[in-house]
């Protein structure tokens, strides 16, 4: 992804007491809550509260997320979350500690004649091509560390500087014109400057009932696959899991087609254009149990959807990309069409960007943006243990097996992110600076140490060793907890604008309420954060 420096300082994580009692009994049914909800919550009268999804606890509590509109305009960083619990006691986590209110919410007529042109060049500098913007909106920015304000999105749409379509949401100052963030909503597996590298060397290089069916795949060897007969042969749809799809684009760089569906007459696939479509197909399977078996999650919204994956996107495209807009993953063929982005983690990788944005929704830039990337590595790496395939056993290595580089090494380590070469191994000030890509690097260094702990080890056929920015030894808990605690944090206490300092209040809010408070998980918790400079 193109992403240049943070462009502002996100929020922490805000919990405050509200009032409990009558006005809050319809949080089971937040569409006949919201206004009473808003009430209690002391909003003003211009605020409306959108109900986005509940997740109830296994004990009865209920965290209910919202989105927040003022005088009928979205508030960008307004969302929240009300947390019930049996007894009644009441609680909400709010992406901004401001109190929305602002003078006007009309744009004066030199920003909104300039927002094009500002939004434009800011496409330019985020290096997107053949850019074109559409109309902007009015919205309340309250992503910020200042004051909400009225603002206009201007939504870019063009290519970026790796060949990945962009749609880049540019804010710009409802009054004065001045740019306030830029976003880009087309998320992938590989930076940038990394895949453009790749494929300038490449280009320098020579030259309707469900049915069982079987695949030979790239990464992962002879794998099931759920297909659907069709006429005389099947096709990759998966009734099993929502329908979900895997199309040939047919090398073509088109962001907007569904792709050409693929065919097989006797149900075993694989060879030729059809391995790839295999190890896609495979990984959103697995990805899709996965979810189902240790998160009870049906699907990517919760609302059993299966996705479209895509594959062959243009040629020897290096990357591979979510995309909210189409609801699918997308997925290059690699440098010279010979390693295509379709291995099982980086399925999973791109399929959890599409869980984060149903659920925290975290905004893609400065250090929101790296707890973003580093969520879909840390699911990631819990998919590929969990699978237990052979060809392909767990590690905390991501994307090992697509060759990025050409060397042979991975895309990112987690033991010690720093080995890559440019991703962060603990938070500092200036961490929202960082690539969100590099920036995950504090993140994905927590996950492994509160799961293995500090130190030399061999795990599985692989060794690491994790250090800490303070020299501490730090005991793992498992990673089966973590993940656990990183999802609850995900679903019932992350918001928009969560950065480092209150992901960690989250993950231990997160294990208090899983494992009980001081408990040893909830201690191994806030050590692996303290070990990467995240207190």
């Amino acid at each position: 992804m193109v992403r240049g420096g943070a462009l502002l300082a996100t929020a922490a994580m805000v919990v405050a007491a509200v009032e409990a009692g009558p006005a809050l009994a319809g949080e089971e049914k937040p569409a006949n809550g919201t206004e009473a909800t808003a009430k209690a919550l002391h909003l003003g009268a211009k605020e409306k509260l959108v109900h986005r999804d509940t997740v109830k606890d296994a004990d009865g509590t209920t965290h209910t997320r919202y989105d927040r509109t003022y005088d009928g305009l979205p508030v960008l960083g307004g969302d929240l979350i009300v947390h019930r619990s049996p007894s009644g006691a009441t609680s909400v986590t709010k992406a901004t500690r401001h109190r929305i209110a602002v003078a006007s919410t009309t744009a004066a007529a030199t920003a909104s004649d300039n927002a094009d042109g500002t939004a434009l060049k800011a496409a330019k500098q985020e290096k997107v091509t053949g850019a074109k913007a559409g109309k902007s909106q009015r919205v309340i920015w309250a992503a910020g560390d200042g004051k909400p304000q009225a603002a206009l999105q201007t939504v870019v749409r063009g290519t970026q500087e790796d060949g990945t379509p962009s749609e880049l949401h540019v804010i710009t100052d409802a009054t004065s014109g001045k740019k306030l963030a830029a976003m880009e909503e087309s998320r992938g597996v590989v930076p940038s400057d990394v895949a453009k590298a790749a494929q300038q060397k490449a280009a320098k290089a020579p030259g309707a009932a469900a049915e069982q069916g079987t695949g030979e795949s790239q990464y992962s060897g002879t794998v099931p696959l759920d297909t659907t007969k069709d006429g005389n042969g099947y096709t990759l749809t998966d009734d099993k899991r929502g329908e979900g799809s895997t199309t040939d684009l047919k090398n073509q760089q088109d962001d907007a087609g569904k792709g050409e569906k693929f065919t097989d007459e006797d149900n075993k696939w694989g060879g030729g254009r059809q391995t790839a479509a295999v190890d896609a197909h495979y990984g959103a399977a697995t990805t899709w149990d996965y979810y189902k078996k240790v998160h009870n999650r049906d699907g990517i919204k919760g609302d059993g959807k299966g996705a479209l994956s895509r594959v062959h996107y243009g040629k020897s495209f290096v990357n591979a990309f979510w995309d909210d807009s189409c609801f699918c993953m997308t997925y290059g063929d690699g440098e010279g069409d010979k390693k295509p982005l379709t291995a099982l983690d980086v399925a999973a990788h791109e399929m959890s960007h599409g869980v984060t944005s149903a659920t925290a929704n975290l905004n893609y830039e400065g250090e929101s943006g790296g707890l973003n990337e580093a969520t879909s590595d840390i699911m990631a790496t819990d998919v590929e243990f969990s699978a237990k395939n052979k060809k392909d056993p767990g590690d905390y290595l991501i994307g090992e097996n697509i060759d990025i580089n050409g060397d042979g090494k991975p895309l990112r380590y987690m033991d010690k992110p720093s080995k890559d070469g440019k991703s962060l191994d603990n938070w500092s000030a200036d961490a929202g600076n960082a690539d969100v890509h590099h920036s995950s690097g504090i993140a994905n260094h927590f996950f492994y140490l509160a799961s293995e702990g500090s130190g030399k080890k061999k795990i599985g056929n692989v060794e690491y060793d994790s250090p800490t920015k303070d020299g501490s030894k730090v005991e793992g808990i498992g990673r089966d907890k973590v993940i656990k605690i990183w999802y609850k944090a995900l679903t019932a206490y992350m918001t928009s604008t969560t950065d480092y300092k209150a992901a960690r209040e989250a993950t231990l809010k997160a294990a208090n309420d899983l494992y009980g408070k001081d408990s040893t998980e909830a201690k191994g918790i806030a050590a692996a954060w303290s070990g990467v400079n995240v207190k």
